[in-house]
This record gives structure tokens, sequence and C-alpha cells, in this order.
């Protein structure tokens, strides 16, 4: 039984949800997920319908196939973004006293087409790729330094040491916030992405809390503007109009919480990985230039975020009966699983023939952070494999996970010989 299960009750199943499409899993506090979370992801994907209900955490719909997972994510009208229906967020709004601060909403990631390209079009200039290749050297510089810390010792916990550190350092700049103010910002996220409370309205005053820590940044860079995204986002304006403060803070809690938690998973699942095979170790290293594509493969092999999607309008999703307002979730790990797209989904293999993964997510809410997050982990692949000798996990050392909106590496200990 889940923590979950213990915490609050499960959800009864509705009417319209067949007996057959109930599968008991809790994508936040299963226990194989803290053990081994892919290895758990691969069982799901065998048992489990493509599309399943769960009862817990409130019930929700579970899309875990790859091909389900791609349509729902083009299909913008029938699994929106939003937190809640217009309707009701124009009432929850309006019952606001007057003068009440105004509640963020991730922009452009909780809004859905056309006003979704609206908001997103001031940020792609800022997430290309050129501008992802142009950050390469500072990365790699941060890198090396990182590792200068405990290269000689012959061991790191990896997440503390540097996965922690790297991407949150790389994003604060790149952003416009104080690096000094690292640890706090940090804790701020862990605390919002491992809630289990889906409550909408709790939800948004969660958000208003961690955009009042930016506020004092995000109005310096409106007066005295620098080289940073913040700046160049009160410059760009939003179609054709100035930028607002509401309209900053709206951008700044999406680029906080995805900025400062996805890439740093990502890292800790490459590592893991390459601690557990000295083979591939040794052939990136005698060969760099097959990181790329090995860092691709990684990428599908253990994905690691689950976007939320609300049901727009009650539907017939491949022959599965959803209703309107119900919550679901496009579990982008398991899609990566399904042997319908990849043979032998469970071998790390990057000479695989197919190789277009999901691990970004599809449609228009595709991430804009990938181009960034492809440098990072190709840097720190570099660095770490020319910077240490064979590593590998430290077996008096037990490794931990976390699951959730994003799943990860708790602690990755790491040894070599010095």
């Amino acid at each position: 039984m889940s923590e979950a299960s213990v915490l609050k009750p499960p959800a009864v199943r509705p009417d319209h949800v067949p007996e057959s499409l109930v599968y008991d899993f809790d994508f936040f506090h299963d226990a194989g997920l803290k053990v081994d979370p892919h290895a758990r992801i691969l069982t799901l994907v065998k048992e489990a319908p493509p599309v399943f209900w769960t009862p817990h955490n409130g019930g929700h719909w579970m899309i875990i196939g790859y091909d389900e997972v791609f349509k729902a994510s083009r299909d913008t009208e029938s699994f929106s973004s939003s937190f809640m229906a217009p309707a009701q967020m124009k009432a929850m709004m309006a019952s606001l006293p007057a003068g009440a601060p105004h509640i963020p909403q991730p922009r452009p990631i909780n809004i859905d087409p056309p006003e979704h390209g609206k908001f997103r079009a001031p940020l792609q200039r800022a997430f290309s790729p050129k501008a992802a290749l142009a950050l390469k050297q500072d990365i790699r510089a941060l890198a090396d330094s990182l590792i200068d810390a405990f290269e000689k010792r012959g061991h790191c916990d990896f997440m503390v040491d540097f996965a922690e550190l790297l991407p949150v350092q790389v994003f604060l700049k790149m952003f416009g916030l104080p690096v000094e103010r690292q640890a706090e910002y940090r804790a701020l996220v862990k605390e919002h992405l491992s809630e289990t409370n889906v409550e909408p309205a709790k939800t948004m005053m969660k958000l208003r809390r961690i955009a009042g820590v930016m506020r004092d940044t995000i109005l310096e860079r409106r007066d005295n503007p620098r080289d940073d995204i913040l700046s160049a986002l009160w410059r760009a304006g939003v179609d054709g109009r100035p930028t607002t403060l509401e309209d900053m803070e709206d951008y700044s809690v999406l680029l906080f919480i995805a900025g400062l938690d996805t890439v740093v998973n990502g890292l800790g699942f490459l590592m893991r990985h390459l601690a557990n095979d000295p083979a591939l170790q040794a052939e990136l290293r005698s060969n760099p230039k097959l990181i790329p594509e090995a860092s691709e493969e990684m990428l599908r092999r253990y994905t690691f975020t689950v976007p939320v999607r609300r049901v727009g309008k009650d539907i017939d999703f491949e022959g599965v009966k959803m209703k309107e307002s119900e919550r679901v979730m496009l579990y982008l790990p398991a899609a990566d699983l399904d042997s319908r797209q990849f043979a032998h989904p469970d071998r790390y293999d990057f000479n695989r023939q197919e190789r277009v993964h999901i691990a970004f997510g599809g449609g228009p809410h595709r991430c804009l952070g990938s181009h960034l997050a492809r440098v990072e982990l190709q840097t720190v692949c570099e660095q770490m494999l020319v910077r240490l000798p064979s590593f590998r996990l430290d077996p008096a050392k037990p490794l931990t996970f976390h699951g959730g909106n994003v799943h990860g590496v708790d602690t990755l200990p790491l040894m070599w010989n010095v």
C-alpha cells in the first residue's frame, strides 16, 4: 500500500469508468518508484492498459501508451493545459477581494492555443538552439569548477555536489535571479513539486508565493535592464502590447519551476546509468563524438517528466469515455518504454532504429528548454568522462529516488580510484 493510500483514502471509481480500466498506481508515492523508477514503470507498461484510471491523489486518468500520449499532446481542445475551465477560473478570480494580489498562471504552459502562442513567442529566442550553444563554454567551465571540488577525494554524492548546483546556477544567471539565493529557490521548488494536493485554489496560492520571492528582482529588471531573460521579457511585449507586471509574474513562476528542477533529475539518471556501465564509459571516452547520441538514448530510456492535463469536454478517447474537467497525467516515462513503439524498450541502445522519443513532450507545449537541456546533459557527460577515471556506484550507500510530476534521483553516491 502506498503512502498516499495511508494518508488519504482512494477516490471512488466514477460510474463511467469500467473496472477493467482501474489500475492501482500512485505516481507520487508508489513504493517501486522510490526503489528504481524505470524498473517499476517497465512493469506498469506490461500490466496496465495504455489508458487507465487510478484512485490515488483524488482519482485521475493516466495515459501511458506512446501513441496515446502523442495524440493527447496534440489535441489541446480535448486535453487542456489550464488549471480549470474558463468559467470556473473567472468565477474564482471574481471572488477575490478588491485589491487582492495577482494570482500567477504559469504561462504559456497553462494556457491553450491560440493564446498559448502569443505568450510563447517572446521566449523562443532565449531558448533557441543558437542561444543554448552560446552557453556551452560557460557550462563547461562551471562543470570543471564543481568537479575540482571532489575530483581528488575519490567520491561524491553527485546530486548534492553537482546536479543540484550546475543547472540551477546556469538558469539563475540566464534568467537574471541572484545566484546566492539558489538554496532558497531550490527548496521552494522541491516543496512545490512534492505537494500532492491537487485543489486548484491551493495550487494558485503556492504560485503566488513563488512569484513573491522574485518580485523585487522582476521590478528591478524593469527599471534597470540587463542582459538576461527577465529584462528581455520586459522589452518584448506580448501580442503587440507592453509587458505588464502580471505577465512577468506568469512567465516567472513557469520558468522558475521548470528551470530549477528538470535538468537536475535528468543529470541524475544519466550519471546513474554511466556508473553502472563501465564499458559505455570507456566507449564514450574513446569516441566522445558519440555522446550526443548516447545522451539522446538516455532521455528515451529514463524519461522523467509528467505533464498534467484537464479533460476539456466529454470525449471518447481511444475507446475510453472521459468527462469534462477530469484530470489526466501524460505519463511520458511510460510512453518512452512502450514496446509497441520501441523494440526491447528496457535495453539502452543508442544505435536503435526507432529513436523519436517523447521525453520533451509533443504538440504546441513541447518543452521550450529542450535545446538547453541537451547542451547541459552532453557537456556534463563530456566533462565527467574527461576529468574522472571510471566511476561506479558506492555499494555501501543506497540510492534513493522520488516520483511525482518530475521523477528523479535524490542521492547518487559515486566513487572512483585516485
